[in-house]
């Protein structure tokens, strides 16, 4: 029986280019002169420090370029709300997602449910495991889950016959 697993990896090497690039613009920029912004990345996520919060949002712009420019979704950001820190430095945390999270997994469950193709779904862990008796119908089934957003990116794998 064919079978293939939808899963949301992200590209970490690619992940750390695009911060690196970040940061080296924001470093040069004559707009980010003096204003103390900084872009680095941590176990938490990328961390985005600046003076002000109108800076704080455009480093954030900076760094959605440089991350599409490396071709990684920006679904994978997840951005939390700026901080004020000590003084009059701002901060803002954006977490990396990865894996599909149990209520997405049960949304994309039910969607292939509702689409009326002839496949099975069943979530095991991070992934979704998607089975059906034809290739042509899993094949169907990518189809549709591209064309419809969960706000992470999808990757298929293990196409299996």
């Amino acid at each position: 029986m064919p079978s293939f697993d939808i899963v949301s990896k992200l590209n970490r090497n690619e992940v750390d280019n695009a911060v690196n690039q970040a940061s080296k613009e924001v470093g040069t920029r004559f707009d980010f002169r003096d204003t103390g912004t900084t872009i680095e990345q941590n176990e938490e996520g990328i961390v985005l420090r600046s003076d002000s919060e109108s800076r704080l949002e455009a480093a954030y712009g900076v760094l959605q370029e440089k991350i599409l420019k490396r071709k990684v979704a920006l679904e994978a950001l997840d951005p939390q709300k700026p901080q004020q820190g000590g003084g009059q430095t701002w901060r803002q945390l954006v977490k990396l997602k990865e894996g599909v999270e149990q209520d997405k997994a049960k949304e994309i469950v039910k969607f292939l449910k509702d689409s009326k193709i002839k496949v099975q779904a069943s979530i095991q862990g991070d992934l979704v495991r998607v089975s059906g008796k034809k290739r042509d119908e899993l094949q169907e089934t990518i189809a549709a889950l591209r064309a419809k957003s969960f706000e992470l990116p999808l990757q298929f794998v293990n196409f299996r016959e």
